[in-house]
C-alpha cells in the first residue's frame, strides 16, 4: 500500500464585517401603543405570539395569543420595548411584513384589528387578525 500525501493550507480570515439583519416583522407606533396597553394588565406575560392556523377555504387564519416564554423554534422581535413572538408555521408568511393596529367603527370585519402589511402591498392582500 502507497501512502498518499495531503497538504492543507490554513489562512486566518481578517476581521469580517456583519449585515445588520431586517426584523422578520416591524409594528407601527399605535401597534406598538396597543401591545403595551394590554400587557400592562398581564404582567405575567413577556409578549405576544403570533401564529398562524389551517383554517377553511381561504387557507390561513392568523392568531395573536399572550405568551409567558419564547418557544424553541419562535422569532422574536423586539420594538420599542415590545416583544412580539412568531411561531415557527408563521415565520415565512409574515417575513417582511408591518403589523399595525386599527380602530375602524365603520369597518363591517371588526372595530378593533391588527393588520399586517405586507412588504410588496401591491402583490399581496392585507393579513387581519380581529380581537
Amino acid at each position: 500500500m502507497s501512502a498518499s500525501l495531503v497538504r492543507a493550507t490554513v489562512r486566518a480570515v481578517s476581521k469580517r464585517k456583519l449585515q445588520p439583519t431586517r426584523a422578520a416583522l416591524t409594528l407601527t407606533p399605535s401597534a406598538v401603543n396597543k401591545i403595551k396597553q394590554l400587557l400592562k394588565d398581564k404582567p405575567e406575560h413577556v409578549g405576544v405570539k403570533v401564529g398562524v392556523r389551517t383554517r377553511g377555504c381561504n387557507g390561513l387564519s392568523y392568531t395573536l395569543e399572550y405568551t409567558k416564554t419564547k418557544g424553541d423554534s419562535d422569532e422574536e422581535v423586539i420594538q420599542d420595548g415590545v416583544r412580539v413572538f412568531i411561531e415557527k408555521k408563521a415565520q415565512l408568511t409574515l417575513l417582511g411584513t408591518e403589523m399595525d393596529y386599527v380602530e375602524d367603527k365603520l369597518s363591517n370585519l371588526a372595530s378593533c384589528s391588527y393588520i399586517f402589511h405586507p412588504e410588496f402591498e401591491r402583490q399581496m392582500p392585507h393579513l387581519l387578525i380581529t380581537l
